[in-house]
């Protein structure tokens, strides 16, 4: 059986390629204390779908390149704000002559 991970993308910038973080909470074994420990994993996007800030469900599959092990199979949320890039500030300063 596959694994399958829960995460939240953090970069969709390459190519038929997402990051995702996933946190899992752990306790240590001799001060019982909980600590989140976070870890990234490359995965396949195919149609470019996933944007940063989705919840996503990867599944693992054959190595597809060098670190790329997942694919996503879905989209469980969707992020609340749209990722807007900023204004580049060379364009800005052309308007203002």
């Amino acid at each position: 059986m596959a694994r399958t991970l829960i995460g939240t993308v953090t970069s969709d910038k390459a190519d038929k390629t997402i990051v995702i973080a996933v946190h899992t909470r752990k306790t240590h074994p001799i001060y019982k204390k909980q600590y989140t420990v976070m870890n990234k994993f490359i995965a396949h996007d195919e149609k470019n779908e996933a944007k940063i800030g989705d919840k996503v469900e990867v599944i693992e599959c054959r190595p597809l390149s060098a670190r790329k092990r997942y694919t996503l199979k879905t989209i469980i949320e969707t992020a609340r704000i749209a990722h807007v890039e900023p204004e580049k500030p060379a364009v800005a300063a052309e308007e203002n002559k």
